[in-house]
């Protein structure tokens, strides 16, 4: 299993290129960002000092959307740093959703981003695609390489997944529903006439190493809650399409934002958002991975064991850097070992 962290970009910049720099320290394989404008920093600027400070960390987003930017500057972006640092970016993509709804904008259909994947893998690759209506190609590129992940969690979302992506990220850690939605991927996958197996599955989620004691995890639980309100704005948009009563989509996933009232982007994928206090405890130990070093190898072991290639650890919260190297002593490691 292949590790990765992901921050948000935050002024200033250079912090998050040190922290990007301890995550390879540590055995960390993948350096992931928020991208989205108008709350954080431009990250594609970040990438470049990240992949001249490091020397074997893949960079990306998770997850940039077809509407921020215009297609051929984004494979444009992929492309440059792949040619200055040699092929050391992922692309994350899905619909958007604080990237567009804040800017005023709604997520992009599926329609448009599974054009989106494959116009943004063939440009940065050095092949022709149609963008707008005309045919586009980087006549520089050469020896381009982008793997494409998508994002999704409903049923449409999945098969979209298994059918156009490199790549599948999941952002919970719950291994019923992290079964059920890679189950649906390769699925969809095999239905096209791909190999499921080359699909990369990637879970994302908040980690927190802590004591095993309620005063630890209660506040572990206080640290990561903001991610179930993250999540559930995507979960509100399944529930508005499907109800909470279709067996389309696990209860699971949707029954626990029956409380919410709304989201201020203010606070997105920051502790103490007040807009999650909706997230009940339970949600918030099933979607993220607390407590002592054996709690985390045990809950990894699980997503493993289901097909999980990577595990890409959230690091919004008060203990950063303890959690990257708590990671390359204790978890890495040992989870390696087994």
């Amino acid at each position: 299993m292949d590790f990765g962290i992901v921050l948000q970009t935050d002024p200033p910049a250079a912090q998050t290129v040190g922290l990007m720099q301890r995550a390879e320290r540590n055995g960390f394989r993948y350096g992931w960002t928020f991208d989205s404008a108008v709350l954080w920093q431009e990250p594609f600027v970040i990438y470049s000092r990240v992949l001249e400070h490091t020397e074997r960390l893949i960079v990306g987003p998770m997850v940039t959307n077809p509407g921020t930017r215009t297609w051929e500057v984004t494979a444009s972006t992929f492309a440059t740093l792949n040619e200055m640092y040699g092929n050391r970016t992922v692309c994350g993509i899905g619909r958007g959703d604080s990237a567009m709804r804040v800017a005023g904008r709604r997520p992009c259909g599926l329609t448009t981003l599974a054009t989106c994947i494959d116009a943004l893998r063939d440009l940065a690759e050095g092949r022709e695609a149609v963008v707008d209506g005309a045919t586009v190609r980087l006549p520089w590129v050469r020896g381009g390489r982008l793997p494409v992940w998508m994002a999704g969690y409903g049923p449409k979302a999945l098969a979209l997944a298994g059918q156009k992506a490199d790549g599948f990220i999941l952002q919970l850690a719950d291994p019923l529903l992290t079964e059920w939605m890679v189950t649906a991927v390769r699925a969809a996958a095999a239905e096209a006439g791909r190999d499921p197996d080359e699909l990369t599955i990637c879970v994302a989620a908040p980690a927190y190493l802590c004591d095993d004691t309620p005063q630890a995890l209660a506040h572990a639980r206080e640290q990561c809650r903001w991610f179930g309100g993250m999540v559930g704005n995507h979960v509100a948009d399944l529930v508005s399409r499907y109800g909470t009563e279709s067996s389309v989509v696990p209860a699971e996933l949707t029954s626990y934002i029956k409380s919410r009232e709304g989201y201020d982007y203010a606070h997105h994928g920051r502790a103490g958002n007040p807009d999650t206090e909706f997230v009940p405890d339970e949600v918030v130990d099933r979607f993220c991975v607390l407590g002592p070093p054996a709690a985390h190898l045990a809950k990894l072991a699980t997503l493993r064991d289901l097909g999980v290639n990577q595990f890409a650890l959230y690091a919004m919260h008060d203990a950063r850097e303890e959690i990257i190297d708590g990671y390359g002593s204790e978890v890495i490691p040992a989870l390696a070992a087994r």
